[in-house]
């Protein structure tokens, strides 16, 4: 059975990590702790006198000041992944932790976890061939050298960088490695750690080399996995559940995250708060416990991202340039059906397609699926149809050679309403208003990836309020927005009473708007 090693990196909250030491030993796993040399004397005593009884932790024989982003990370965690080989030889794993991280299955699932499958958990993508660096410096992080720390010495750490690119002062990176980078967080068999300890001994360049790179935890351990081990016993994840915010900061977890914690396909979270007392207890007495069957759902990080989104409105910051000098044209009459469920759109617009012979086009801006005649490339990605979405729409004008076009649009492209309405034509709208019924939210919350099927039911009950309310804002959005031509039809109306907007919204006589909408089963699901 597998026995890990939890290489432990903290700098605060003696009590709790005391705790998480006592609660991770008594599974019958080991823990290093190195703990910071910067932090106050009196916390690192209190954890000494606490756990210094306990077969099952050790400490980092050497402690040293840490600073973000600099090489002590890395030589933090070699010190604590040192003491953890000598101490503990019955290991078979060694992962990484920080105090804020708490276990969200018991022991009994983390062990058969890691049984089951002989490879290594580890972030690792090809460092410049991937898009894990969203912003900032990429290549300068490696080929200049970085001798102080960014935050605590930002004027020497920028003279320096300056000093370096003005003189030419480059170097190269080891011919023999591919530059990784990753999680930090990564979860390594033995066999991995002392093929690691074995490779840092003896190349004392590439030791060097990582020594004076900018952000290393990121690139260290992550490299060196992928220079050692077989491809096929890598698996590039962490098992350790985060979710960064839009800021670049990772999210926090409160007492009431525990249900959507035990849905994850992960073995640990990070980060909880430490006011979140009743998440850490129930947690703690989970992995005390013998519980094996958890109900995988995996949405976490699309559902954070969905409920953060719900307080802004957002816009983009400015639109490009061939976007400003493009428009679609004065004398030209865009209609657009606006309706949440695609399926009651597309059969209205395929009725009005066979009452008024309009060019019709569904859900070009929301399905890639949507057929389109061949434009030269612009159409064939949805990105691109959005990015150039004015100068596509006036590409279909000239290609069906008609002054009216009708198309589909889900009703959260308040936007794009806004941009077309800037382009210079006629803009007409007609809302379809439906009814939703507490399935149909939970099929579209799977559909969209926000639930699994294997979601929880009180995961849901939380989710359903803010997905109805979140239909019902999109609409109010499109009404505040103040389109001057912009009729609706409802699915709680009577034939007659949705036929004058579906009149004034075609400019046809009555009897073809009645026939438009008499279509077959309009509303049905």
């Amino acid at each position: 059975m597998a026995k890990i090693a939890f290489i432990l990196l903290c700098h605060k909250d003696p009590d709790a990590i005391i705790k998480q030491a006592e609660r991770l030993t008594a599974a019958g796993d080991f823990m290093a702790i190195h703990f910071d040399a910067r932090a106050n004397p009196a916390s690192f005593a209190m954890i000494k006198d606490a756990l210094g009884d306990n077969p099952n932790v050790t400490f980092a024989k050497k402690r040293i000041k840490c600073g973000w982003g600099a090489w002590s990370l890395v030589q933090a965690t070699l010190n604590a992944v040192e003491a953890a080989v000598d101490a503990f030889p019955r290991a078979t794993h060694f992962y990484m932790l920080s105090g804020d991280c708490m276990p969200i299955k018991s022991a009994s699932y983390v062990h058969d976890f890691l049984d089951n499958d002989d490879v290594d958990y580890i972030e690792s993508f090809d460092y410049f061939e991937s898009n894990w660096i969203k912003t900032g410096w990429k290549e300068e992080r490696l080929i200049y050298r970085h001798f102080f720390n960014e935050r605590t010495q930002p004027k020497r750490f920028y003279g320096s960088f300056k000093l370096q690119q003005k003189l030419g002062l480059t170097r190269e990176i080891p011919a023999d490695l591919q530059i990784m980078i990753g999680s930090q967080w990564w979860c390594l068999r033995r066999r991995t750690v002392e093929w690691i300890l074995d490779f840092i001994r003896k190349r004392k360049d590439v030791m060097r080399f990582f020594r004076t790179t900018w952000i290393p935890d990121e690139t260290f351990f992550q490299t060196l996995v992928r220079h050692l081990v077989p491809e096929n016993e890598i698996k590039a994840r962490t098992l350790t559940f985060l979710v960064f915010s839009d800021y670049g900061m990772p999210a926090t977890f409160y007492n009431d995250h525990y249900d959507l914690l035990l849905g994850q396909n992960f073995l640990f979270a990070r980060k909880i708060s430490p006011e979140a007392h009743e998440l850490k207890r129930k947690l703690g007495d989970l992995y005390a416990s013998e519980k094996t069957d958890f109900q995988i759902s995996n949405e976490g990080k699309r559902l954070y991202k969905f409920l953060t989104n719900r307080g802004r409105v957002g816009r983009r910051f400015a639109p490009r340039f061939w976007e400003a000098e493009s428009t679609i044209g004065r004398d030209r009459e865009l209609l657009i059906v606006l309706c949440k469920k695609w399926h009651v759109a597309k059969r209205l617009v395929e009725t009005v397609r066979q009452v008024t012979d309009l060019p019709v086009i569904e859900y070009l801006f929301d399905e890639e699926a949507t057929a389109l005649p061949d434009l030269g490339g612009i159409q064939s990605t949805l990105a691109k149809r959005t990015r150039h979405r004015r100068a596509l729409t006036r590409m279909l004008f000239d290609y069906y050679n008609t002054n009216r076009m009708l198309i589909c649009l889900d009703p959260n492209n308040v936007d794009l309403l806004k941009d077309f309405q800037a382009g210079g034509s006629t803009i007409r709208l007609l809302e379809i208003e439906c009814n939703f019924s507490d399935d149909y939210l939970i099929g579209h919350a799977k559909r969209v990836g926000l639930a699994g099927e294997k979601t929880p039911p009180e995961i849901i009950a939380k989710l359903l309020p803010t997905i109805r309310q979140d239909v019902v804002f999109e609409s109010e959005q499109i009404r505040e927005a103040g389109f001057e031509h912009h009729s609706m039809i409802r699915e709680s109306n009577s034939v007659e009473e949705n036929v004058p907007p579906i009149a004034r919204f075609l400019d046809i006589a009555d009897d073809k708007a009645r026939q438009i909408a008499q279509t077959d089963h309009l509303f049905t699901d």
